[in-house]
């Protein structure tokens, strides 16, 4: 009976190169959001407020990538920890939903209630505000753009700052229609259609928290399909307790039992089938045992 475990370099983690740009855009997002915070109370802008908690959400995943930059690099100091810190990033991002949500029913109450009301809304602040809100998120989306190509948690990053600078956009033209109109309520409006937008990004971004911690098999992943490809690895028999999971993003794992024919040479064998699995469906760590049959521990119902 054969152990193998593949250790491939994981790509998901070369972000790590690009951690001082990650933590520019970090700093820049974080001062702006309190700036936007300020001058969204000073106004009386909803759509400032809304905009603002919609970048605290940004500045924890932003931090989550950071760390998980970090600690990936590290080991465990206790030895206990024998994946590493990836899941740090997975519960950052609970974290994340969890503020995400709270501040769409915080805008998406305030703004209900505030609707038939003429709220004075003051449209300097909004709209120097929101420039300078599109001016972070272009730097920021400079800084990140390369690294958003080779690292999954910089790409992350990088969407967050999209949608951080879509909500600018939107304050941008909440500002420019009051001005024009002198119609307050189009700041309710944008207020509503970005809490709205967290609120869809909270609930997508949660079940995808939910399916990381339930163990679920990857989405990009067929189990039937990478059960058929190690099947059909010369030598192989039958594949059992085929399990798959995602450690964190981007990063999947694989544990598998293969009956070997006797007459096949196991290393070559399991060789072979870590190439499939890396190749074929990226998972990059696989632990795989070799035997002639199935031992009693393969009864387990789990």
């Amino acid at each position: 009976m054969n152990h193998s475990h593949s250790h491939a370099p994981v790509s998901g983690h070369v972000g790590a190169r690009y951690r001082g740009r990650m933590l520019a855009t970090f700093v820049m997002v974080t001062l702006f959001m309190v700036v936007e915070l300020v001058f969204g109370i000073l106004a009386g802008s909803l759509a400032l407020i809304s905009d603002a908690g919609h970048m605290l959400a940004d500045v924890v995943a932003l931090g989550a990538a950071l760390l998980a930059t970090t600690w990936a690099a590290r080991s465990a100091a206790t030895g206990k920890m024998t994946y590493g810190a990836y899941r740090a990033e997975v519960f950052a991002s609970g974290l994340t939903v969890l503020i995400m949500a709270g501040v769409a029913v915080y805008v998406l109450v305030e703004a209900f209630s505030r609707l038939g009301h003429g709220n004075d809304v003051a449209t300097t602040p909004m709209l120097v505000v929101g420039a300078l809100g599109l001016v972070v998120n272009v730097i920021s989306l400079l800084l990140l753009r390369d690294g958003a190509k080779s690292s999954i948690n910089v790409k992350g990053a990088y969407f967050e700052v999209i949608s951080d600078a879509a909500g600018s956009v939107g304050v941008l033209v909440a500002g420019l229609l009051i001005a024009i109109t002198g119609w307050h309520l189009w700041d309710t409006v944008v207020a509503l259609a970005i809490g709205a937008f967290v609120a869809v990004r909270a609930v997508v971004l949660g079940r995808q928290v939910l399916a990381i911690l339930g163990q679920e098999a990857p989405p990009d992943v067929s189990v039937d399909e990478v059960a058929g490809d190690l099947e059909a690895v010369p030598g192989v028999t039958d594949v059992h307790d085929l399990h798959l999971w995602t450690l964190t993003s981007g990063m999947h794992v694989a544990t598998a039992h293969l009956v070997v024919d006797a007459n096949s040479p196991t290393q070559e064998v399991l060789t072979q089938a870590q190439e499939v699995l890396a190749q074929q469906h990226g998972i990059e760590h696989a632990t795989l045992q070799t035997e002639s049959g199935p031992t009693p521990q393969c009864q387990l119902d789990w």
